[in-house]
């Protein structure tokens, strides 16, 4: 599972975060982006010692700093599902795409056969190209 799919999958669901310095944010995700840099609101911040705590409206957070994420245990199930039906659909669709033509039937020679070029002949010769 890709971690920025489950963090698309998270937004506006309550989850977790612990910094590399150890300070903890309960919130709900509002955002992220590519970076993993995060958005979010109605948080707790605590203290790295666990002695201190602040609310915050909104608060960003750099995706560099962050250790670790937790979300609910039913947005990762849900996350896996959707995954796995993505591709299931995936499979189908290559196999109704697969035809024992190859290359025949969409302007392109068979192996082995020969071309033409606009305008020439196939063979030597005269043809009707430009000029014949």
């Amino acid at each position: 599972m890709l971690p920025l799919s489950l963090l698309n999958a998270a937004q506006n669901k309550p989850m977790l975060v612990e910094l590399k310095n150890g300070e903890t944010f309960n919130g709900h995700l509002i955002n992220c982006d590519n970076f993993m840099n995060i958005t979010l609101r109605e948080v707790y911040q605590t203290s790295a010692e666990g002695d201190r705590f602040w609310k915050l409206k909104e608060c960003y957070i750099r995706g560099s700093t962050i250790k670790y994420l937790r979300v609910p245990d039913t947005l990762l199930d849900a996350v896996k599902e959707e995954q796995n039906r993505a591709r299931e659909a995936g499979r189908s669709a290559r196999g109704a795409h697969v035809s024992g033509a190859g290359a025949r039937g969409r302007g392109m020679p068979t192996r082995g056969g020969r071309g033409m070029v606009r305008g020439a002949p196939a063979r030597g010769g005269r043809g009707r190209g430009r000029g014949a």
